[in-house]
């Protein structure tokens, strides 16, 4: 029987899982996945918790000694999540081990709501670093202008990130200078720069849900046949820089020194319109040394029919901007998609957190009332935290 998940891992690319849940760690579920599905990494989001929260009683008892305690709201989330990302970076060590400290990592966000203030985002990040106190762990910052200090200042302390919300070319080349600044930093401050690992998050299904819309709205045959390209390109586009980036002098002496790369992960993976294979956003974005974190119906999918065809995006550069060029001849303005998902980006995080946090709110307060379960508090923010959509 073909082991397509195993050629895809063969192939360069880590298979990583978008999603986490108390009930997935005492199930065992995450340990047969990194046993029997290649998955060597976990990412984790705001409504990948408020839904967890909100589907298990696992979280009961420690929703009624938060509340005893009294402890407020933002606190709780902390425990609650960093209890579960510390649980799973345990039943990842292996990985992290077996793969010297690259694969194997967890990644738990900073506060979105600090995404535009960098002394915060560097404060929040070494909180749950020392929370969680796992080596194997990342802290996901947010992509913003005022994230880029922060992921230089983060990493200085010798902290792993993984930065999140990458829509566009030109924040992807930031995010590789911040990334630079910050292991030279990390380098001249004493750390060992072996022990300090960072992904870069592109997000791709976005990227054609807003492009396409745009194509539908100019309506022409030309137009119209352009959809489903611009997310494929744009990513194919970002891993040329990044073979550029990480060929360069500057790189080498930071890898004579230890450093790991940097490695692109291609994030938001499910595909959002059905007319679309559901392992589009896999099978086209093959390369050595990337990352693919997708939800488990996609893992299964791949699993099932995917189809790994060799590396798929080197070589493919000037197809994707000939892609780009057709899709501004037809009126698409490409630099206002990427800031129109930036700036949507953001605030879908800071939507889907503060869902997070009126859930928490609820549970707390059943928890103290003593009446019912109260996860069941949070359901309806689960809810309404998962049509945000942060994946």
């Amino acid at each position: 029987m073909t082991d397509n998940l195993g050629e895809l891992t063969a192939a360069g690319v880590a298979v990583w899982l978008d999603d986490l849940s108390r009930v997935r760690l005492s199930s065992g579920g995450l340990d047969q996945l990194r046993r029997e599905k290649h998955v060597a990494g976990v990412t984790t989001n705001p409504t990948i918790f408020a839904k967890a929260l909100s589907d298990a009683d696992e979280y009961n008892w420690q929703l009624r000694d938060l509340a005893t305690r009294g402890v407020e709201v933002e606190e709780a989330v902390r425990m609650l999540t960093t209890y579960d990302v510390r649980w799973a970076c345990d039943v990842m060590r292996p990985s992290y081990d077996g793969s010297a400290g690259v694969d194997g990592r967890v990644s738990i966000e900073v506060d979105p709501g600090v995404a535009h203030d960098a002394d915060k985002t560097v404060a929040e990040a070494k909180a749950l670093w020392w929370l969680v106190d796992r080596p194997n762990l990342f802290i996901k910052i947010p992509a913003t202008e005022e994230g880029l200090s922060a992921i230089t200042d983060t990493l200085a302390e010798g902290i792993s990130v993984n930065v999140t919300l990458i829509f566009g070319l030109d924040r992807y080349s930031a995010v590789m200078e911040a990334f630079l600044a910050g292991l030279e930093q990390a380098k001249a401050n004493g750390h060992d720069l072996s022990t300090i690992g960072s992904v870069a998050s592109f997000f791709v299904s976005r990227v054609d849900a807003e492009v396409d819309k745009r194509l539908e709205k100019v309506g022409s045959e030309q137009a119209k046949s352009l959809r489903g390209k611009a997310a494929v390109a744009n990513a194919q586009l970002a891993y040329e820089r990044y073979g550029e980036v990480f060929s360069s002098d500057r790189w080498k002496a930071l890898a004579d020194a230890g450093a790991h790369p940097q490695r692109p992960l291609w994030a938001s993976t499910s595909t959002k319109n059905p007319d679309y294979r559901d392992v589009i956003y896999v099978e086209e974005l093959v390369a050595p040394g990337t990352v693919n974190t997708m939800p488990e119906p996609v893992i299964h999918a791949y699993a099932d029919h995917g189809e790994t065809r060799g590396d798929t995006i080197t070589g493919s550069y000037d197809a994707a901007r000939k892609v780009f060029a057709d899709l501004e001849s037809v009126g698409v303005d490409l630099a206002d998609v990427i800031a129109t998902l930036e700036r949507e980006g953001v605030e879908k995080f800071e939507a889907s957190w503060q869902e997070l946090l009126d859930g928490v709110r609820k549970s707390l307060t059943a928890a103290a009332s003593g009446k019912g379960s109260p996860n069941k508090a949070a359901k309806g923010n689960a809810k309404a935290a998962e049509k945000a959509g942060n994946a």
